[in-house]
């Protein structure tokens, strides 16, 4: 958990989520022959879907202005991992899928 957890919670951030998610994911919308049966493709799934949106993607509300201008750049575009300083850069999904992973014993 990211810090304490608030006595009364906005909703929109999870109603966001949860439309990112009925977006990308079409085993979550409506009357679909995509159907995730087994819960490690859920699993998959899922985590895919958040790591593009909160690694891959940028947001418009989290640019910051450049302070020197270059060309028709005039804004940092970042991700959500890079504001939280999780990740230096936006990560491409190639670099995701061929980064190796540690598994600790």
């Amino acid at each position: 958990m990211l810090g304490e957890q608030a006595a009364q919670p906005y909703t929109v951030q999870v109603e966001r989520q949860n439309g990112v998610l009925r977006d990308r994911l079409a085993c979550l919308t409506r009357k679909t022959h995509a159907f995730a049966k087994v819960v490690a493709t859920w699993r998959a799934c899922f985590s895919l879907v958040l790591f593009e949106h909160n690694g891959v993607l940028p947001h418009v509300a989290l640019r910051v202005p450049l302070a020197m201008p270059d060309g028709q750049r005039r804004y940092q575009q970042r991700t959500p991992a890079m504001v939280l300083g999780l990740a230096d850069h936006a990560w491409s999904r190639s670099e995701f899928l061929t980064h190796p992973v540690y598994h600790g014993t």
